[in-house]
């Protein structure tokens, strides 16, 4: 009797284990099976490496400070203020220190995080003095605001991107976040911000290219490099 209520205790348990791991993924050894803590519910994402993470923060900082210098100094290769701040300012914010912080959070961790955070907030307020710039210049000559395709989407795309600024603050934040476990609002934080990115770089080329269609070869030196870096930020 006593062997009869051992085995199935011992069928339970196995079934029981069974079902407990159910939601992991098994991994091959020596050409057997073993069982891992890896959920199904996480995705193998791709960090970079440490030196990748690097040479994209360089690659980052150079073509924005580059880039934007070289869109604020058009036509005639000098600084006009306070114009030449906003092709300047919005090429730092929006690609620089956006860009470096969506790959700074792909390294994960709680540092990795709060870096993001600081490096979105600061990007988004040097594209706010590029947004300023703007505004002060049309002033200054009395022209109408966002009149054009490119400051309509400017205008939307600033706009738009208070609200996952606003999701990470309030609720995402490794430290007082109030529901920073959130899958939901993490997913919604993470591809809306990213599809404000892509659109944000696409106009910063649209507007280059308003001021510049006759110039084929800048136009390009200016958007391949943002084509190459889109996927490593991206996705």
């Amino acid at each position: 009797m006593f062997r009869r209520i051992i085995s199935s205790a011992e069928s339970i348990r196995s079934k029981s284990s069974a079902s407990s791991s159910s939601s992991y993924l098994p991994t091959h050894h020596n050409g057997n099976t073993a069982t891992t803590k890896i959920p199904l519910d996480k995705k193998l994402v791709k960090k970079p490496s440490k030196w990748s993470y690097w040479l994209l923060v360089l690659t980052f900082l150079v073509y924005a400070m580059y880039a934007g210098w070289y869109a604020a100094t058009r036509p005639k290769g000098k600084w006009k203020s306070p114009f030449s701040w906003h092709p300047f300012l919005m090429t730092m914010g929006m690609v620089g220190s956006m860009g470096i912080a969506a790959i700074t959070k792909k390294r994960g961790g709680y540092t990795n995080t709060k870096a993001h955070a600081i490096l979105a907030s600061s990007g988004y307020l040097l594209a706010l003095g590029g947004l300023i710039a703007i505004y002060h210049n049309k002033n200054l000559w009395n022209k109408a605001h966002f009149t054009t395709p490119h400051g309509r989407i400017g205008i939307s795309i600033m706009a738009s991107t208070l609200v996952p600024l606003l999701a990470g603050a309030v609720v995402l934040h490794p430290d007082f976040g109030i529901d920073k476990g959130n899958k939901t609002v993490r997913k919604f934080h993470k591809v809306f911000s990213r599809i404000l990115m892509a659109v944000a770089w696409g106009n910063s080329l649209y507007g280059l290219y308003g001021m510049r269609k006759e110039h084929p070869m800048e136009l390009l030196l200016y958007g391949i490099p943002l084509i190459i870096l889109m996927p490593q930020t991206l996705i």
